[in-house]
């Protein structure tokens, strides 16, 4: 489950908008985003890495789930979970860059380490 930001959104409107930047992620590999939301990304994104490595049918179901889009959910299965087979967490990654011009919100880059 995110943790308890709540990034001035409704609960069904905030676990939307992180579904579909969880999904994002996975597809791009790299994100830029407010240091808030990369924040509650990266346990979400985690997560569904390590469904992603016991690589079953059930984890797949649970990943589909959350996942918005399918072919999303087959190349996290197939292709990112393989390549962390090794590693004990620690998949994502989130480096600050800078001020958003119009609001002044801090921005960061999330992504997935090689």
């Amino acid at each position: 489950m995110p943790g308890t930001r709540k990034l001035g959104k409704t609960t069904d409107q905030r676990m939307a908008m992180l579904r579909q930047q969880v999904t994002d992620l996975l597809d791009n590999g790299r994100m830029e985003t407010t240091i808030t939301r990369a924040k509650e990304i990266k346990p979400l994104a985690e997560k569904m890495i390590t469904l992603g490595k016991k690589g079953d049918l059930a984890a797949y179901r649970q990943a589909l789930s959350f996942i918005t889009r399918e072919d999303v959910a087959h190349k996290l299965f197939k292709e990112i979970a393989p390549e962390y087979a090794e590693r004990n967490g620690g998949y994502t990654r989130i480096v600050r860059t800078g001020v958003r011009r119009g609001d002044a919100a801090e921005t960061a880059i999330i992504e997935l380490v090689k």
